[in-house]
């Protein structure tokens, strides 16, 4: 198989799909990788690298789109690209389709199939492609709340961990699934006073089985996140229902009523995001203020921190990748159900039930699309 690997061009990111350790080990097992000049750069990865590998550089994206059978890439697809997608080319990518009517409406029309990192899954019922940069995503969250916080950013100018006589910064997460966590273990560990809100009591346990009586916890009603949000001084949402549109926790009422100068750091933003008062925003400008709240909404914030969020989802990825390359999409996708799971669009039907029920969709069961 032909695997295309193009450069990444949503604003400020520079991952890439594959390192060079990877395309080694599809080069190895017989298939040839073209990659765009300059991909990997940004992770701190060279076209030298790339051509030590096996790998073949070629000058621009509509080449590798022109002649790839597999397009591995980290972002969904912008609009001038999923022009040059073509039917029959497989896409395996980051999608997040359910708040995205315009991707959904041009991936259906190619005739394309694609297959989205973030609904793929595992025996465990995990994501595990999701998890990488869920893990990357929650820790980062913390640091960019915390520089909102400060009143050059527009903050309170409030310091997460305090000092001897100053309260520590209020921090509540919204949802203790892989970001949740992590991003409870950064913000306890710079001393804040942490609160986990979720609507499972298993995921309350196992949050204080891990961190212990420094954290507190909250089981999730409408009273008990209005309470806790507008008493914030940082609310970090991280709500995940897969494949489908984050529910809107944070209603535009509890904005009005929360401290002027705190902040949101919305990571559920590439699902829609989980406050009425979320859109998305860019590394360029990464927020914007409503009602005195600093809100954060980037939609790709592991594409700063490049190097590790690349590695981490190349190690996930790359198995997948082998598989589809080795096997051909059809067999690979009858074999793994796990796999099969990341379907969500194929010769214009849609595969995926989240995305088809947000967008009052025909869904079509993957087998059924496959014929199997």
């Amino acid at each position: 198989m032909l695997v295309g690997v193009p450069k990444e061009i949503k604003n400020h990111e520079y991952r890439v799909g594959l390192v060079p350790s990877s395309v080694r080990e599809l080069v190895h097992h017989g298939h040839d990788v073209i990659v765009e000049a300059g991909a990997g750069v940004g992770a701190g990865q060279s076209d030298e690298d790339y051509v030590a590998a096996g790998g073949t550089i070629v000058g621009a994206a509509d080449e590798i789109f022109a002649r790839a059978d597999m397009i591995v890439k980290v972002k969904e697809p912008l609009a001038v690209e999923r022009k040059k997608l073509r039917p029959g080319q497989i896409l395996f990518t980051y999608l997040h389709l359910a708040p995205d009517v315009e991707q959904t409406e041009d991936l259906i029309a190619s005739g394309a199939i694609c297959i989205a990192y973030e609904t793929v899954t595992s025996p465990n019922r995990t994501l595990p492609l999701l998890t990488p940069m869920s893990e990357v995503a929650g820790r980062m969250s913390v640091q960019v709340g915390a520089r909102c916080l400060e009143k050059e950013a527009g903050g309170r100018g409030v310091l997460l961990g305090g000092v001897p006589g100053v309260p520590a910064g209020d921090v509540v997460i919204l949802g203790g699934g892989v970001a949740g966590t992590n991003a409870a273990l950064i913000a306890l560990g710079m001393g804040a006073t942490v609160t986990v809100v979720d609507r499972s009591a298993d995921v309350l346990r196992r949050l204080v089985a891990e961190f212990g009586t420094s954290i507190r916890t909250m089981f999730s009603t409408r009273d008990a996140i209005e309470t806790l949000v507008t008493g914030a001084d940082l609310v970090i949402g991280t709500v995940l229902v897969p494949g489908a549109e984050a529910p809107k926790l944070v209603t535009r009422e509890m904005v009005a009523g929360m401290k002027t100068g705190s902040v949101i750091v919305d990571v559920a933003i590439d699902q829609g995001g989980c406050c009425e008062t979320s859109r998305p925003t860019t590394h360029s400008e990464p927020t914007y203020v409503v009602d005195g709240v600093v809100h954060y909404c980037v939609t790709n914030m592991p594409g700063a921190l490049a190097r590790t969020s690349t590695f981490a989802l190349n190690n996930v990825t790359l198995p997948f990748a082998l598989a589809i390359a080795d096997k051909g999409y059809r067999v690979a996708l009858a074999e793994d159900q796990y796999l099969r799971d990341g379907l969500n669009v194929i010769e214009g039907m849609v595969t995926c039930k989240p995305v088809a029920d947000a967008q009052g969709r025909e869904y079509v069961k993957p087998e059924a699309a496959l014929k199997l």
